[in-house]
């Protein structure tokens, strides 16, 4: 099955077609752009599938990532995903910024709990951490610096997004840090929605403060799927 993945969380607006047979990208578009995703997003696809050899008939699932990210961006990309899969007749499949982030950077540190957390403003921090099997431990949520940082210490985690430096200055101690991006690359949205295969309908995840106080003993917290 080829697989197209969509990201619009961030800055970037991508795109890449994916063999899950092979498990190898075929072909991508990559653009910088900041704002104006809605206006280049097509292009950017009709780019990747033709640098794939690939047309929208040969795909047999959509991935998209759903955020923690840009407002106007996730709406954009999420809506171009579901759209796609219903004209196509296929599967919609969303991928959070946060587990991709953290599967970077599991596979630079095997074997190590990862905590992907990414600078929200305000003083709060979008975070999830996974235990070194990759399973979902607590998140994603919106958390505070010095919790986060409590979160590193005691998982003896890697760290990855935008919030990294951060955390780990605010620690005063040393961390293995993954990708310190916004988002990951476009292969690992195609990759991991690969291995999901089907589910609910993708759609925006949005945090908000009131959703984010980490309980005490955050390892037994509530995991959302």
């Amino acid at each position: 099955m080829k697989l197209l993945a969509i990201d619009c969380a961030a800055n970037l607006c991508a795109a890449c077609v994916y063999d899950e047979a092979t498990k190898q990208e075929l072909g991508r578009s990559v653009l910088d752009l900041g704002k104006g995703h809605a206006e280049r997003l097509m292009a950017v696809i009709a780019e990747a599938l033709t640098a794939s050899a690939t047309d929208y008939a040969g795909l047999g699932a959509i991935a998209v990532s759903v955020g923690p990210g840009s407002f106007t961006g996730l709406r954009v990309g999420v809506s171009t995903a579901r759209g796609l899969a219903l004209a196509l007749k296929v599967p919609a499949i969303g991928v959070t910024t946060l587990e991709a982030l953290a599967a970077e950077a599991a596979a630079a540190f095997p074997g190590r709990a990862v905590l992907a957390a990414l600078d929200a403003g305000r003083e709060e921090i979008h975070a999830a951490l996974y235990d070194e099997m990759s399973v979902l431990a607590y998140g994603p949520a919106v958390t505070t610096l010095a919790a986060a940082v409590t979160m590193a210490t005691e998982s003896a985690s890697v760290l990855a997004g935008t919030a990294a430096a951060q955390i780990a200055a605010s620690a005063g101690r040393a961390f293995d840090i993954g990708p310190e991006t916004a988002t990951a690359d476009i292969a690992t949205y195609a990759r991991l929605a690969a291995a999901k295969g089907e589910g609910e309908r993708p759609k925006p995840l949005y945090l908000r403060g009131a959703d984010a106080k980490p309980q005490a003993g955050f390892m037994l917290s509530r995991q959302q799927n």
